[in-house]
């Protein structure tokens, strides 16, 4: 189930690739600050944590290594609309006291909580150098898989599950070419994990971030 939606993506972000010569082509680099709510957090962990429950709140430490950071193209095919790809390295730690206290001593995606989106974009150009914009997309988080408990250390990435991104922001144009952004991009992934144990780890994780960016055109 996992991997089936990591290949459709796939599939679609290939497609994408398969662009006319004469759109209008961005690629687009960003970091910012991001946080993630509460989630709840379930599964068996044999020889560990057991059979576990619980809710967690989440820390984001967006300037500690590794850092908060994205890129994305896009394809625009005319002034309004354009579609693209965009991967978010985003990251969130689980709340130390809550964690041990579930019998975990790591519980986290720092490296990171990776999302790959296929992405539907739509703009309002217009007289003056700066464009509002909004966009969405599908995909498949694939975090580092990051947990340490009795019953063992599982330390990999692995396809979690599916993911969706919303964004809304504004660019300021310098010229044909160079501009700057900024934006609010949010995201929900469903991530069910494997963990060392045999067993695994569930939890849905939405994060909120506000990123700056540099985009580039040709």
């Amino acid at each position: 189930m996992k991997l089936a939606w990591g290949m459709r993506v796939l599939t679609f972000c290939a497609a994408i690739f398969a662009v006319p010569a004469n759109a209008e082509t961005e690629l687009s680099f960003y970091t910012g600050i991001q946080e993630a709510p509460h989630s709840r957090v379930e599964g068996t962990d044999p020889g560990g944590a057991g059979a576990f429950n619980f809710l967690t709140s989440w820390e984001g430490k967006s300037f500690q290594a590794p850092p908060y950071w994205g890129v994305r193209a896009t394809w625009w095919q005319n002034a309004r609309w354009g579609y693209g790809i965009d991967f978010n390295h985003a990251k969130v730690i689980a709340d130390p006291a809550t964690r041990a206290a579930n019998g975990f001593s790591r519980l986290e995606f720092t490296d990171g909580l990776n999302i790959l989106t296929a992405n539907v974009w739509r703009r309002w150009q217009n007289d003056t150098n700066w464009t509002p914009y909004v966009g969405g997309g599908i995909g498949f988080a694939f975090p580092h898989v990051d947990v340490e408990s009795a019953g063992g250390t599982t330390f990999e990435y692995q396809i979690t599950g599916p993911a969706v991104a919303v964004v809304a922001g504004v660019k300021y144009d310098f010229n044909d070419r160079w501009g700057v952004f900024g934006e609010y991009k949010g995201t929900y992934s469903m991530n069910e994990a494997d963990l060392a144990s045999g067993g695994t780890l569930s939890t849905d994780i939405v994060t909120n971030a506000f990123n700056i960016g540099v985009a580039f055109s040709f």
